[in-house]
């Protein structure tokens, strides 16, 4: 793919880095072209720098918006024309003091980008970890690739944003359409006060998916299993195996940065 990255930050930094040495094409635009040229120079691999209006234009199928909450959207309707028919893939966190949500119970942050862009296909994904964690080649806990939930409306948008996360090396995670934004932006409000507020494991509040739906599940499930290891049947449990979402909190995240430094 061609990729259009807004944005010089972290997030841009690290994502481009794994697009690149998936043999994807990318363009860095940023509003200070210096700085572009600096994180071309950085993430390598023929990356090239230029304005933010000349990276949306040069972008073929997919413009990532690597930008600060409030900023994005702004930005969004400035090169609307630009976006027209593309990925427009949100990695935003709208969360600030006391991690609350700067959205306050209004459009979410990708919700406000389909807006001010109508003609792109918004999709969110990427926003539930601290740009470190999207370093990692690859983010593996336990032996575990991450998980990143995505949420939008197009099926096309969705299949290319899904080859984009297992790039960086991470499953993807069908969350539902752009609506559900709303609710992964809250999901990273919860783990980043869990993490910096409590010094909680986010891990440590959901159980296995067989436990689901309460432990009478599991044992059904576990006899059924026995069941058909005797002969007894042939049917399939149909279980799905569950990835993590979110790492580890001593490894893996620090808190994901706030919008203004993405």
């Amino acid at each position: 793919m061609r990729i259009g990255v807004l944005g010089t930050g972290n997030m841009a930094d690290a994502l481009a880095t794994h697009w690149v040495r998936a043999g994807h094409e990318v363009i860095i635009g940023g509003r200070d072209v210096r700085k572009a040229e600096r994180l071309a120079a950085r993430v390598g691999g023929g990356a090239r720098p230029a304005g933010l209006r000349a990276a949306a234009e040069s972008a073929r199928e997919v413009v990532l918006a690597a930008l600060p909450f409030g900023a994005g959207a702004d930005v969004a309707g400035e090169l609307r024309a630009a976006l027209d028919g593309k990925v427009l893939l949100d990695c935003s966190n709208p969360v600030g003091p006391g991690f609350r949500l700067l959205t306050k119970g209004g459009p979410s942050a990708a919700r406000q980008l389909a807006v001010a862009a109508p003609g792109a296909h918004v999709v969110k994904a990427f926003n539930l970890c601290h740009e470190d964690v999207w370093r990692m080649r690859p983010p593996v806990f336990d032996g575990r690739p991450l998980a990143v939930p995505v949420c939008g409306d197009d099926a096309t948008a969705l299949a290319r944003v899904g080859e984009l996360v297992r790039d960086v090396g991470c499953e993807p995670v069908a969350a539902g359409g752009l609506e559900r934004a709303e609710l992964l932006e809250a999901t990273a409000a919860l783990f980043i006060g869990l993490w910096v507020g409590e010094g909680a494991d986010v891990q440590a509040i959901a159980p296995p998916l067989a436990y689901a739906a309460g432990p009478g599940r599991q044992e059904a499930q576990e006899a059924e299993e026995a069941q058909e290891a005797e002969g007894g049947s042939t049917g399939a449990s149909g279980r799905l195996t569950p990835a993590a979402v979110a790492p580890p909190a001593p490894s893996g995240c620090p808190v994901p940065p706030s919008a203004s430094s993405r």
